[in-house]
């Protein structure tokens, strides 16, 4: 018998976009050691080139460049640019990976990111980054806030690298001496435990389309070419032009559907994202102009099935009058009065040909893998799908078919940022499941500087103002406000940064803090709530206390909200400048404490989703305690006979229950609530009504969902109208294998005013039941009406698949909704067919109605732990897009139905992330507290009690022997609720006390 090799404790992440930095980040704070592999020489994948991200409206660049800062210095992950993944061999837990690192000709750890070099290179060539739209020397940085801070050089452009004598002007500028034209291709071998691949995608080229005109018409764009137009940070600097003469367009189209949903090009997929990126560009376009924009976008079914996304698009639609055309297009010409415009000719609905002009067209191109990462994936032996991507094995959410390796991101399937976020972490979830056993075994301990003791000593202010671009730039007159700050009482030193947050910016910051003897810092540019724990630390590495710090949110507050005017918006600017100086000047060094970790874990649900995170939690080595309300698990899912991809759920489910009771590391409580919570992260003690108390350090919400019981539609009223769950078990059990005629309604209480939500899984299930019914009663006619068919991903081969077995698709209106009347033994349903606009008469055996997902009745659990709701009940997430599993409150995370509508695989792969996620918090020994709490005077409080009964966060109480309030440092969360209602004036917050507020006021 041979002995198994010894568990590698480090992980191999293929990829540095947003899902390969999420997936480093998460375990990298779970206790393993990451290569981060990535071909290019930055980090950051697409979501630098996007100037805003759905349906925030959030700088995409402002959200992501804190995690690059975050991810550059993490001491736990080492990232090799400009390398490759070329082999590996071995077995999960042990692999060996060979990894191709191509010469960058520049040595990063001399490089100091001057430029100097760019400024003398002779060579200019188109810049990929920026779509070709603008050039960039032969020696370059990917874009501006690029990690690493270094520059590189395209071998096949250089001069020199070419013949060694014809140029080296590179060489002479730079003075740090990094520049290497002889560097060398190297090869390397890392052990890991498991691999990781978030490649990415290509985004599809539409040259082959050539009824679109791209390529030989200027004017014709793709979407990534119109988000480097719209960004701060791109060839026109944010300034909506047209490409051909620079001229301002008044009149822009977008044609959905380019390279996705088109079975001649093997891409018959939907790519997922194009409809809401193309909605998202239409407002912001508008929002760029300051005239009256026109804005179109022709499309066959608007897919805006995330969560937020239909009242983004009814919002666009609504109030910022974007146009919606339902069409097909026939092609795109270019006018022939030597304008530059463009002419689309289409069909409407009805059939009508139209003919009509724009200055510019913009092609929403879809997602596609790249060909050298399917070639890759066939060498490691991961199977891809007919599309080529690497669709994860059914009800696995991350996996792949060879043990070991996981997949995050749109090489398993186009998505978005949220999910692609969610993906990362349940890969990282799944990839400490089999390396538990090696966490902490490679991992360094990030030391800080000793702190400089400030007590007593002058105060000497730094002041940085961010351009951001144009976010802010372009509105405000930075150069007159940095010359402003230099005028303010203790301020020595103020500058401006292009990018205030990139990583040069933040080594020049600390640099600065040495050399002038800074002792408090201000910086001037976006909202803290992103950025001011980046900022903190730059502070802690440049031995300053972290709360020496002041922000002020010029780009929300002045630049985005005086857009139009640049005069007030630089006042204002000031003016905020101002305030933080003053309030600076009185900041005082705050210290932390730490407190013990209880490594347990709570689950509060047990469906699907509650019952993968508690086996995901245990197979981590962590004790859980699964508390389901209903006498059994199972959940909604108990009502399910088929996932989407025919799979058995109920053959799953009884496993999956059967593994959650005879696991030792899980203790199940049934038909139980939970009726206390207190404590904070690291040390929560929850009560249940059986008597139970529970102590653990993290808490998951897997609360789940419920089917919206129509009041519509002869339901509850009549036997043949049926919700999906219902009309799936009677299909499950033989009752329509006669049926003649069976009707589908879809979107049954959503899309509706009381519920304004699109319930995502409804198109694919009822085109499930569909072929269902057709595959056992192929001559039964099947209608489905909808108002549009959102089968998104590779669910569109279901809809395909529908249309070729003859199940008819008949669109309504809102206005016009199916009108469903008993007849006999029959239903009659009556709806306005949507091509001919006359009535079509339907004599059913039964009606399906897609009825609404519910949240679960989730107020009370949201007070006990003190985290939102939605307007429609669902949980919200910390932010949208990049903490989409977490909640404000430390410590608590959620998954599955309770954060919003999704099918089983989605609910099994958010499940994994929330563990992920929770399991950096329990890979600590212990909770460091930031100190920003409540403190009481207790010679001026009267304990009466009002500062107990404001706190949200139960964090203060009065000691009934002294009379006076005490707070407790780990529950308090600085918010000052107790201190602006101390009629005693007794409580302050530290770093935000009254004299500080005072101050600032004094400031205006």
């Amino acid at each position: 018998m041979t002995n198994k090799p010894d568990k590698v404790g480090a992980v191999l992440v293929l990829g540095s976009g947003i899902a390969g930095i999420q997936a480093s980040l998460d375990l990298a704070e779970s206790g393993y050691y990451v290569y981060l592999v990535e071909k290019n020489p930055a980090i950051g994948g697409t979501m630098p080139m996007l100037d805003k991200t759905f349906p925030t409206n959030d700088c995409s660049m402002c959200i992501l460049s804190p995690k690059l800062v975050e991810c550059g210095r993490h001491l736990n992950i080492e990232t090799l640019t400009c390398s490759e993944l070329t082999d590996l061999r071995g077995e999960p837990g042990n692999f060996k990976a060979t990894i191709l690192k191509k010469a960058r000709f520049v040595d990063p750890d001399k490089c100091t990111g001057c430029g100097s070099c760019v400024e003398d290179c002779p060579v200019k060539v188109d810049d990929a980054f920026n779509q070709g739209l603008g050039k960039r020397k032969a020696i370059y940085k990917l874009y501006a806030q690029a990690y690493p801070n270094a520059y590189a050089i395209d071998k096949a452009k250089c001069l020199k690298i070419k013949k060694p004598k014809a140029c080296g002007k590179c060489l002479e500028a730079c003075q740090a001496g990094a520049i290497d034209h002889l560097m060398q291709d190297e090869t390397i071998e890392v052990n890991v435990g498991s691999v990781i691949l978030a490649p990415g995608f290509d985004a599809f080229q539409p040259e082959q389309l050539f009824y679109y005109g791209y390529g030989k018409f200027p004017n014709v764009l793709t979407s990534l070419e119109f988000e480097r137009i719209l960004s701060a940070s791109g060839p026109f600097g944010g300034h909506l032009i047209r490409p051909s003469d620079h001229k301002e367009p008044k009149k822009i189209a977008w044609i959905q559907c380019v390279g996705s949903r088109n079975c001649k090009l093997d891409h018959g997929y939907c790519s997922s994202v194009c409809c809401m990126y193309a909605i998202k560009e239409a407002v912001i376009a508008k929002e760029h102009t300051p005239y009256e924009l026109d804005t179109s976008i022709f499309f066959m079914d608007m897919r805006t099935y995330g969560k937020e996304f239909e009242k983004y698009y009814d919002r666009a639609r609504n109030d910022h009058g974007v146009r919606f055309v339902r069409s097909r297009i026939y092609e795109v010409t270019e006018a022939t009065d030597g304008s530059g415009n463009l002419k689309i000719r289409y069909a409407n609905e009805d059939g009508t040909i139209t003919n009509e002009e724009f200055d510019m067209v913009v092609l929403s191109i879809g997602l596609e893998p790249s060909e050298e990462v399917v070639e890759l994936a066939g060498k490691l032996g991961v199977e891809v799908n007919k599309f080529k991507f690497a669709e994860p094995p059914s009800l696995t959410g991350v996996g792949t078919t060879r043990p070991g390796i996981y997949v995050a991101g749109a090489f398993s399937g186009p998505r978005d940022i949220p999910e692609t976020v969610m993906q990362a972490s349940a890969a990282a979830g799944d990839s400490s499941v089999i390396l538990s056993e090696a966490r902490g075994t490679m991992v360094k301990k990030k030391e800080y500087p000793p702190e400089n003791e400030v007590a007593g000593d002058i105060v000497r202010t730094g002041v940085f103002v961010c351009h951001c671009g144009i976010n802010i730039g372009g509105v405000v007159k930075v150069p007159d406000v940095v010359a402003y700050a230099r005028t303010l009482p203790g301020v020595v030193f103020a500058d401006e940064k292009i990018y205030a947050c990139s990583q040069d910016s933040s080594g020049q910051i600390k640099e600065a803090i040495e050399k002038y003897g800074l002792n408090r810092i201000v910086v001037a540019s976006c909202s803290p709530r992103t950025h001011e724990p980046m900022f903190q630390e730059t502070l802690k590495e440049a031995g300053l206390n972290a709360n020496l710090f002041e922000m002020a949110n010029i780009r929300d507050q002045c630049s985005w909200v005086h857009q139009s005017e640049p005069e007030k918006a630089t006042e204002k600017s000031k003016d905020l400048i101002k305030m933080a100086v003053n309030k600076a000047a009185l900041l005082e060094p705050v210290k932390g404490i730490s407190l013990g970790m209880n490594h347990d874990a709570l689950v509060i649900g047990g469906g699907v989703s509650g019952m993968n995170a508690a086996l995901n939690m245990a197979a981590q080595g962590y004790k859980v305690s699964l508390v389901e309300k209903a006498a059994s698990l199972g959940g909604i899912a108990a009502s399910i006979r088929y996932g989407m991809k025919g799979e058995d759920v109920q053959s799953y489910l009884s496993e999956l229950i059967s593994r959650v009771n005879s696991n030792q590391l899980i203790k199940v409580y049934t038909g139980v609530e939970i009726t206390e919570v207190h404590g904070f992260v690291g040390n929560f003690v929850t009560k249940l009504s059986s008597g139970d108390e529970i102590q653990h350090g993290v808490a998951i919400i897997a609360t789940g969902g419920k089917e919206y019981k129509p009041t519509e539609y002869l339901y509850g009223q009549n036997q043949k109208v049926k919700t999906l769950l219902e009309l799936e078990s009677e299909l499950a059990d033989g009752k329509l294998n006669t049926a003649k005629n069976v009707v589908f309604i879809q979107c049954v209480g959503s899309r509706e005013p009381e519920r304004p939500y699109c319930s995502r899984i409804c198109c694919t299930k009822s085109v499930k039941q569909a072929l269902k019914i057709k595959e056992t009663n192929p001559d039964a006619n099947v209608f489905i009406l909808y108002r549009d068919i959102r089968t998104y991903g590779f669910y569109e081969d279901l809809y395909t698949e529908a249309r070729r077995k003859g199940v008819i698709f008949v669109r309504y209106a809102t206005e016009e909704k199916p009108v469903v009347e008993a007849a006999g033994d029959k239903v009659k349903v009556t709806v306005t067919e949507h091509v001919l606009g006359v009535p079509m008469v339907i004599d059913a055996d039964m009606v399906g109605l897609a009825a609404a997902v519910l949240p679960a009745e989730n107020n009370k659990l949201s007070q006990l732990f003190k985290v939102p709701l939605n307007q429609e009940g669902f949980y919200l997430e910390a932010h949208l897009k990049l903490r989409p599993v977490d909640f404000g409150t430390d410590g608590v995370f959620m998954c599955g139905l309770a954060h919003g509508p999704k099918n089983l695989e989605e609910n099994i792969s958010q499940a994994k992330a929330a563990v992920a996620r929770a399991c950096t918090v329990l890979a600590k020994e212990t909770i460091d507290v930031e100190g920003k709490c409540a403190v009481v005077n207790k010679k001026k409080c009267a304990g009466c009690g009002v500062c107990e009964s404001v706190c949200p966060a139960k964090a203060v109480s009065v000691d009934a022997a002294e009379k006076v309030a005490v707070v407790n440092e780990a529950l308090c969360k600085g918010c000052g609720a107790c201190s602006s209602s101390c009629r005693c004036g007794a409580l302050n917050v530290k770093g935000c006390t009254n004299e500080q507020i005072m101050a600032m006021i004094n400031a205006l």
